[in-house]
């Protein structure tokens, strides 16, 4: 095959063309077949199952030279993955040929965003308004590692309907790490865009976290609700989600007196969280404290949720950064490695505790996607191989139709929401990012 065929034929496969060529699907296979490539081969697989922008049913009639080059192009660049999968022996299923992890999140965001409802801004339900953060933070994280900005409007679009559809005013509402996710959310996107809105946003956030901090209860940390009275709990996500969103507001403001403070805040929320107990012997971090002694709460021996090992590896990274503090990055690297040790199946797939409820589904996302920062800021082979353990596992293990992913990465597909989608893309961004 000619160079200019190969180039025309690389133009064709690129996931992102700057223009399109529409043929059906029919012609696609017997194009294949006349040069003898099976239906079930790479060819018709590859351009009717990755590429549909190539199967629909009609083409321009008003411009045939137009339609008869494109047929060439589309001629050659078949005839070239013939070849090529001659040469290279590829297996004859579908099945086995697998797209890259940016390709496999491209598909799962496509089936995310059918979940998104434009007028407010959230997912439809299940998603509810905290896993709605956790999806814009996932639109935002793949736009960085793709360095594609068509879901950017969406962010925006949140950003400026959310609360109006949800009833809140600033992502306030009564559950503090609730609006801890939004924090974390506007601060991703003011990373990738510098829009001034998004950080003015986190720090407002941030500013109403910081009126939850109690010292009568267990000596410090910050209230897990607002209503004291039917939920007075101190739990590990809430002051997780406190720690990184003060460490990432002084790693990122200008101000040295705003900083100062912000360092401040972070250093006693980890100097309280450090001593509180809910870091186990095992490394790893219960769910809460008892507090039946408020002055002297303890380990609650509640579910170690993914996500609690996850959070905390952000803050963290986010500290040592603000600190200038890589015993910091010692610890995470701890509690990382005893969370990849004991919340896995036999084969090395990340896996929930035994639980209920709609939440559960999207905590394991939170896991790699924190994972993911503190391998930027101490890279392991391991965590590279963990990442791409887990995206190979929820590829081929847990995927129904249309590229909707379940909630059990080691398979079997259960079923399919916004949160469960989140959570599976978590996961292959994560893997994508490490490669």
């Amino acid at each position: 095959m000619d160079v200019h065929a190969e180039t025309i034929a690389a133009a064709i496969l690129d996931p992102a063309p700057r223009s399109s060529i529409y043929v059906g699907e029919d012609n696609i296979q017997s194009l294949t077949s006349s040069l003898a490539c099976t239906p079930t081969n790479r060819p018709q697989w590859y351009f009717s199952r990755m590429y549909p922008r190539f199967s629909v049913e009609y083409v321009w009639r008003d411009n045939l030279n137009a339609l008869r080059d494109a047929f060439r192009a589309l001629i050659m660049a078949v005839g070239w993955i013939c070849a090529l999968s001659v040469n290279a022996g590829w297996a004859e299923s579908p099945a086995s040929i697998t797209p890259s992890y940016s390709e496999r999140a491209a598909f799962g965001i496509q089936t995310l965003q059918e979940w998104y409802v434009h007028n407010s801004g959230l997912y439809q339900k299940p998603t509810d308004w905290w896993n709605s953060a956790n999806a814009i933070t996932v639109l935002v994280d793949y736009s960085r590692s793709t360095h594609n900005n068509q879901y950017l409007g969406v962010v925006a679009n949140t950003f400026s309907n959310a609360n109006k559809a949800y009833g809140t005013v600033n992502f306030i509402n009564d559950s503090n790490d609730d609006e801890g996710w939004w924090a974390v959310a506007w601060i991703d996107a003011w990373d990738l865009t510098k829009t001034p809105a998004y950080l003015t946003m986190a720090q407002t956030i941030f500013k109403d976290m910081t009126t939850q901090w109690d010292t009568t209860t267990c000596g410090g940390g910050v209230w897990w609700s607002k209503d004291l009275k039917n939920s007075p709990y101190k739990n590990a996500i809430t002051n997780e989600l406190f720690l990184e969103i003060a460490a990432s507001l002084a790693n990122r403001e200008t101000d040295p007196k705003r900083e100062a403070e912000y360092l401040i805040w972070a250093r006693k929320e980890w100097r309280w969280f450090r001593d509180s107990g809910m870091i186990n012997a095992s490394n790893m971090i219960n769910d809460g404290l008892n507090a039946t002694n408020p002055k002297a709460c303890i380990n609650n021996h509640g579910t170690t949720w993914t996500y609690n090992q996850g959070v905390i590896l952000g803050g963290l990274v986010e500290l040592a950064k603000a600190d200038s503090d890589s015993t910091l990055l010692s610890k995470a690297q701890t509690i990382a490695d005893a969370a990849m040790t004991h919340l896995v199946t036999a084969d090395g797939v990340l896996k929930e505790p035994p639980g209920k409820g709609p939440d559960l589904p999207q905590f394991k996302g939170i896991f790699m996607r924190n994972l993911v920062r503190l391998n930027k800021a101490a890279p392991s082979g391991r965590y590279k191989a963990f990442a791409a353990i887990n995206a190979d596992s929820i590829w081929r293990n847990d995927q129904g139709a249309n590229h909707q992913f379940g909630e059990h990465w080691e398979g079997p597909m259960d079923s399919a929401d916004g949160t469960r989608q989140t959570a599976a893309l978590d996961a292959l961004i994560a893997a994508g990012e490490m490669q």
